[in-house]
């Protein structure tokens, strides 16, 4: 291969951009890589000025490097690579490295460009520093985070340290006027309820329906208030800790009677408490008092939320394992929404209207039944009944 041939195949296979204009400024040759990289086709270019190929304001300008060359000899566009931008055929613009030679060739001058492509090289520039940028500013933020969450933790420790004593005051206070309330309260409600007894008893002869029903509705709101009353003072000894279950032997079905009888009394007309019991024995080795809290609270509960003319199913049970208690009623039910939330103090599910009620009921047997390493669980159906069980392992 002679000299010619192989300086055409180094031109054409160059991954450069390589062209050459005459001393006018018209462009005579283009290798491959220099189309591709302007997007024209050879026809298109040779022979026209190579400022078709430049943006403004190079484009206006570079007749006159040349003729400032030719004139002055002042080498402004000719030697080592300096950055400039092409003009590609469909108007975008792209930098690239530009260096020229010049060439004297056959008695006369024309100038080689050597065009290297940058648009990988600035792209990958600019998001160096776009990734500097932001990391500069994550620094920042964590920075100012981190001085806001020391200066935070600062403050918190010391109204955490104010809040405490705060807090021990309170609850002195709140337990002060608990017991204060309790006994308070009590003495008037006593005396509410038995003069409303005493009405009642005075009242037989006359057989006045209204005075019946007035008494009702003063022993009603007396019973509302004592279990109120009996709610917050529960709720307030296990806040501070003051409840301990006190562990012996009973007997569960005797104290089931005892509480069938007592809740049949306030009970809705025609509504009846059937009690039935399961298995041989009947002792259990559990704390009296807080189970009997737990099974009124259910009954009363039953008693509640059923209405007239109904039946509740008082069940309990001894196994060879397990004591297992079971309040079952067929009254309104508890929503599906409401049942996640239903052993959280203060919380009642939106279907109970005027219902009387704390809210705090549910939250005090799951606390004594825990108290008694027991559990409680419960079934529920819109409309069709709910159905409470206390369990204690033997």
């Amino acid at each position: 291969m002679d000299g010619a041939k192989l300086l055409k195949a180094i031109i054409e296979t160059a991954i450069d951009g390589i062209l050459t204009i005459d001393h006018r400024g018209i462009v005579e040759s283009l290798n491959p890589a220099a189309l591709k990289l302007f997007g024209y086709t050879a026809e298109e270019v040779i022979g026209n000025n190579i400022s078709m190929l430049m943006p403004e304001p190079d484009k206006s300008g570079h007749d006159g490097y040349l003729h400032r060359y030719q004139s002055t000899g002042e080498k402004r566009i000719i030697g080592k690579g300096r950055e400039v931008r092409g003009l590609r055929k469909d108007g975008t613009t792209f930098p690239f490295r530009l260096a020229v030679s010049e060439v004297r060739y056959d008695h006369r001058t024309i100038y080689t460009g050597f065009i290297h492509d940058l648009s990988k090289e600035k792209e990958a520039e600019q998001r160096l520093k776009e990734y500097a940028a932001e990391l500069e500013n994550l620094v920042d933020e964590r920075t100012r985070s981190l001085k806001e969450l020391v200066q935070a933790l600062r403050v918190a420790k010391e109204e955490v340290s104010i809040s405490l004593v705060k807090e021990k005051e309170l609850n002195q206070m709140k337990s002060r006027f608990v017991s204060m309330a309790s006994h308070e309260f009590r003495t008037p409600l006593s005396s509410i309820q038995l003069s409303s007894v005493l009405i009642e008893k005075y009242a037989v002869p006359y057989d006045n329906e209204n005075i019946r029903k007035h008494v009702n509705k003063i022993k009603n709101a007396v019973g509302n208030l004592t279990t109120i009353l009996n709610d917050f003072l529960s709720l307030e000894r296990l806040e501070a800790g003051n409840v301990e279950p006190s562990f012996q032997s009973f007997d569960l079905v005797k104290l089931a009677e005892e509480i069938t009888e007592e809740m049949q009394m306030i009970a809705k007309e025609e509504q009846n408490i059937i009690y039935q019991h399961t298995g041989v024995d009947s002792v259990v080795y559990l704390d009296q008092n807080l189970l009997k809290n737990c099974m009124i609270n259910l009954i009363s509960n039953a008693i509640k939320y059923s209405g007239e003319h109904t039946f509740i199913e008082f069940n309990t049970e001894i196994t060879d394992n397990a004591c297992i208690v079971t309040i079952n009623d067929n009254g309104i039910g508890i929503p599906e929404s409401d049942q996640r939330d239903l052993f959280q103090p203060f919380f009642r599910a939106n279907n109970t209207g005027n219902i009387p009620g704390t809210g705090l009921g549910l939250n005090i047997v799951l606390r004594y039944a825990t108290l008694m390493k027991g559990t409680v669980g419960f079934t529920s159906t819109l409309n069709k009944g709910t159905k409470f069980t206390l369990s204690f392992n033997k």
